[in-house]
């Protein structure tokens, strides 16, 4: 599993990234977490308020910060 947090690097973005991390460890799931910067490739995979989460070049949350528990959920049904 690819996860790509994106987000120019605010507090918000930083957030998402930790509490995705939180909800792969709470499922025991590994997956390659990376950080997306660049404006251009954040509006490349259609993401047009930050932060945005995409799993396997999909996304899955736009514009907000979505608890632990959440994430989980939207990455136990990949």
């Amino acid at each position: 599993m690819h996860i790509k947090v994106l987000g120019p690097g605010c507090a918000n973005c930083v957030n998402l990234e930790k509490n995705t991390r939180a909800a792969l460890a709470s499922l025991g799931m590994e997956a390659s977490v990376e950080k997306v910067t660049d404006y251009a490739d954040i509006a490349g995979d259609g993401i047009m308020r930050t932060p945005g989460l995409v799993v396997d070049e999909q996304v899955v949350l736009s514009g907000r910060v979505a608890k632990p528990a959440e994430i989980a959920q939207l990455l136990a049904c990949r």
